[in-house]
């Protein structure tokens, strides 16, 4: 999957659709008469005027525009002069402002103008009473923008007041909006980081969302995979447009408040009382937007209002006078006693900043602060600077964790060994030993590593803490392995709780892979109960523990959640995790992105599965996580598929195949394979699809994989194969809890007998828990066999309840979504012929496929067109509403 530019498109409406509704609908109120626009700098306030103006012109009406400045409100009429007929005689106001009414109205005073005022704040009064009475008289609509905070003056609040004017109030975007119309902007999906970083960096903010973006690509840092637009490395970086539009705003601040931007730049927040500066010049910086005042617990503090302000100003301060403030700044903080927790990490940081060196024991206390914070980039360069001869274990454990989180493998794994060999008590040992293993079973180590490192520790404990300790390390590296039966048995001694537990990070990774274990053997109650108790007790250990951050226990609650048939709740915790972790922990988001694509996928929601797969393949590609490729190229692959994408998800699994095969993850053996098996669905080569999945299942039936077993065979039963598979998922069903496993058992045992009101039943479940393809397949399948026995209106209902369903599904196509309705008279056999010449297979293909001779492919395909009411294979394919995927194919025409 290659990398791909795009110029800069930019948006419509600047993600302000919503709000121009607001506005028509407002106008069509005959009593409205104009629109002020009202909001900070930068939120897109021009630009929705500017459509506004656009509209009214479309509507009949004469645009024109004025912008009111400071140096034209010193003159009255300066703003509008040109929109005043020459030789009005104005020193008659009155009688002057009739006349211009008169003028602009025209012969027959059928004439009127849209007038479109920029920054209304600064218009002059008589400015301001002229445009009322226009108003007034119906010559003139109003577009006016106004910043928030400016001060009207009474005779702009008379103008805009009394409700004939609408109001209204834009904010910078939130995350979701940013999102949005990101999306419109680069014609695709954007990736979490991307949006994290876009989002961030400009604050919501409008304009500078846009410079962002076109220096990123004009730079090649925003680049696409054909799947989601993603940043390469480092912080995006803006234009020259963006750096003066900056440089423009901190101009706006007084020489007397400058010391305190140029402080504020480099300590990110500052007490009030450190400031030092006068009140009216902190106000003027509040004013004019450059600052916020904020409470912190009991103190006051300030920040720079945008984060763009201090990287300008950073680049604009030399070297000597950073120096100065940065270590004026940590003589008053220790002044102060330095008392905040946080005080350790901001002191070291910025001696490092001043001087290039700091208190080797600082550091190290700042950068646990900074690994604690999940800072894992700051706690990086804050160890780096310690000098070697300071390191001790402790130290190469820290670095070790923080390398690990980085995907920085191999280096801490030499840093881990390191420790092993040297360690001088049994915690230090156990610490490396954990820590090593961790590292193999996630790191691209080959499989067998991390099990044959821990049974050597084993063989050579000192005591029975540290056997049980590493017997519970065991039982999480063979889950992780897909073995859960086996390495839930070595959990079976487990703590109840962590305060019992002899080491934190053990319990915590020991939960964490007893709740995948019980998941995966269909134990699903039990592994919500382990996963909300591990994300608690996360939520609140010591700093100084070496654990991931808490929302990785989120990773086998979704796992468990989904199993358990609460799609809906599982999808929404794996989307709210993720926001919270994006730039936390680069591996927890890779996979909690394929844990809630597969999710989604289970939901029936290819599209919004597909994202996140390629958020997750996105991912693992830049910190190189090679076990995650795989499963995440299959889902890729097999979203595509079904959303009709057969190209890419052709490329999807050629990436998959140039992946390694690591025994390793939370996608046991024979989920990978649903990329293939629905490729080959989409080309209807049903029966090559059945034989995939279905070799698949055995391939998780053979590690006690249960769950996946339970998916892949369901999907053999939506391929043709419920006949087959139906007894096996009964009974897999009552393995399961929850009703998700059962509702799987319901829908094969009903598409086997071909039982309409039993598939009615099954819908009715599957659309409960939030399957919603699943829903639709069993309804869709309903309506026809109703619709062959001649009930043709419990048919029309079934339909209804399918046509819902599928609504929800993102445009997915699958072969009982096309063939179950519009091909319900033809057999099982013609309906395979028919999928795959409205493919574009030739006839002779097709024989080879389903081991047929030609002319009984040829008689099944001429019994499908006259049931069909077709004579060509595009008629066909636009009957069963499949792509043709050989337009040129000289077969396309007849059999």
């Amino acid at each position: 999957m290659g990398t791909q530019r795009q110029q800069w498109s930019p948006w419509p409406l600047a993600g302000r659709e919503s709000q121009l509704q607001e506005i028509t609908t407002a106008w069509a109120d005959r009593h409205c008469c104009g629109v002020v626009i009202c909001g900070p700098a930068g939120v897109g306030k021009s630009r929705l005027a500017e459509e506004c103006l656009a509209r009214a012109v479309r509507d009949g009406w004469k645009g024109r525009r004025a912008t009111a400045t400071a140096a034209a409100a010193a003159v009255p009429l300066g703003a509008i002069a040109h929109l005043i007929p020459p030789g009005v005689d104005l020193s008659d106001p009155v009688k002057a402002f009739a006349t211009v009414a008169t003028a602009l109205a025209g012969p027959g005073r059928n004439r009127r103008w849209a007038l479109w005022v920029d920054d209304l704040h600064l218009l002059d009064a008589t400015s301001a009473v002229l445009l009322r009475q226009l108003i007034d008289a119906g010559v003139v609509r109003l577009i006016a923008t106004v910043r928030t905070g400016e001060p009207l003056g009474e005779t702009i609040g008379a103008l805009i007041g009394g409700g004939a004017v609408y109001r209204v109030d834009l904010n910078p975007f939130d995350r979701q909006e940013t999102e949005t119309v990101l999306r419109a902007a680069l014609q695709g999906p954007v990736g979490r980081r991307a949006l994290h970083d876009l989002y961030t960096a400009s604050g919501g903010n409008v304009l500078y969302l846009r410079e962002l973006v076109q220096g990123a690509l004009q730079s090649g840092a925003l680049v696409s995979d054909g799947e989601i637009w993603e940043l390469t490395e480092g912080r995006p970086t803006g234009t020259p447009k963006l750096t003066e539009l900056i440089r423009t705003r901190l101009a706006a601040a007084g020489s007397a408040a400058r010391p305190v931007l140029e402080l504020l730049a480099f300590t990110e927040a500052l007490p009030l009382a450190d400031a030092a500066a006068q009140p009216e010049a902190l106000e003027a910086l509040e004013q004019t937007e450059l600052i916020r005042i904020v409470t912190d617990r009991r103190r006051t503090m300030l920040r720079l209002a945008h984060p763009l302000y201090g990287e300008e100003l950073r680049n604009t301060i030399p070297a000597l006078r950073r120096q100065k403030l940065l270590l004026e700044q940590v003589d008053r903080t220790q002044a102060h006693g330095a008392r905040r927790r946080d005080d350790a990490l901001r002191i070291a940081t910025w001696q490092l900043a001043a001087t290039g060196t700091a208190d080797p024991a600082l550091l190290l206390r700042a950068a646990t602060l900074a690994r604690h914070a999940r800072d894992y980039p700051q706690a990086l360069a804050l160890l780096r600077t310690i000098p070697e001869e300071h390191y001790t274990a402790a130290t190469r454990l820290i670095l070790a964790e923080v390398l690990f989180q980085l995907g920085h493998w191999d280096r801490a794994d030499t840093l881990l060994a390191e420790v092993e060999r040297g360690a001088t008590d049994e915690r230090e040992r156990i610490a490396a030993i954990l820590g090593r293993t961790r590292n193999m079973v996630w790191g691209n180590f080959p499989p067998g590593q991390a099990l044959a490192a821990n049974q050597d520790a084993q063989a050579n404990a000192a005591s029975a803490t540290e056997r049980h300790i590493l017997r519970s390390a065991e039982g999480f590296i063979r889950i992780m392995a897909s073995q859960p039966r086996e390495g839930l048995t070595l959990l079976e001694d487990l703590e109840a709780d962590i305060s019992m537990a002899p080491d934190d990070g053990a319990w915590l990774r020991g939960a964490f892979s007893k709740t995948t274990a019980l998941a995966m053997l269909g134990h699903t109650h039990a592994a919500i109960t382990w996963a909300e108790h591990a994300y608690a007790a996360n939520m609140h250990v010591d700093e100084g523990a070496l654990v991931s951050h808490a929302a990785v226990q989120r990773i086998p609650l979704i796992l468990a959640l989904s199993e358990n048939g609460s799609l809906t709740e599982a999808t929404r915790i794996g989307e709210c995790a993720d926001t919270a972790t994006s730039r936390i922990s680069p591996l927890a988001a890779i996979w909690l992105a394929l844990l809630t694509a597969r999710a989604h996928w289970l939901a029936g929601h290819p599209a919004r599965a597909r994202y996140w797969y390629a958020n997750a393949a996105a991912r693992a590609r830049a910190i190189d996580h090679k076990m995650a490729l795989r499963p995440s190229f299959s889902g890729l692959a097999a979203c595509a598929a079904v959303l009709g994408d057969q190209h890419a998800a052709e490329t999807a699994l050629t990436e998959y195949d140039r992946s390694p095969r690591l025994a390793m993850g939370f996608q046991p053996p024979g989920e990978e394979s649903l990329g293939q098996a629905w490729l080959y669905a989409a080309r209807g080569h049903l029966e090559q699809a059945r034989s995939v999945l279905i070799q698949a299942a055995k391939a998780a039936q053979a590690t006690n994989c249960v769950t996946s077993e339970a998916l892949l065979l369901t999907d053999a039963a939506r391929l043709g194969a419920a006949a087959d598979v139906q007894d096996r998922l009964a009974e897999l069903a009552t393995k399961c809890d929850g009703t998700l496993a059962p509702s799987r058992a319901h829908l094969a045992a009903a598409l086997a007998a071909n039982n309409p009101e039993r598939l009615q039943t099954a819908a009715a479940e599957l659309e409960t828990i939030g399957a919603d393809l699943l829903a639709a397949e069993a309804a869709t399948h309903a309506a026809a066999a109703w619709q062959r026995a001649g009930q043709t209106r419990k048919a029309a209902a079934a339909t209804q309840h399918a046509q819902s369903c599928a609504a929800r599904c993102q445009g997915a196509r699958t072969p009982l979504l096309i063939t179950a309705h519009t091909a319900a008279a033809l057999t099982n056999r013609e309906k395979e012929v028919a999928l795959l010449a409205a493919d574009g297979t030739a006839s002779k293909d097709i024989a080879a496929i389903l081991h047929l001779s030609v002319r009984t492919v040829d008689n099944h395909l001429q019994h499908a067109y006259a049931k069909l009411g077709v004579a060509t294979r595009r008629e066909l394919a636009d009957t069963l509403g499949t792509p043709t995927t050989h337009p040129r194919d000289p077969t396309a025409a007849a059999p």
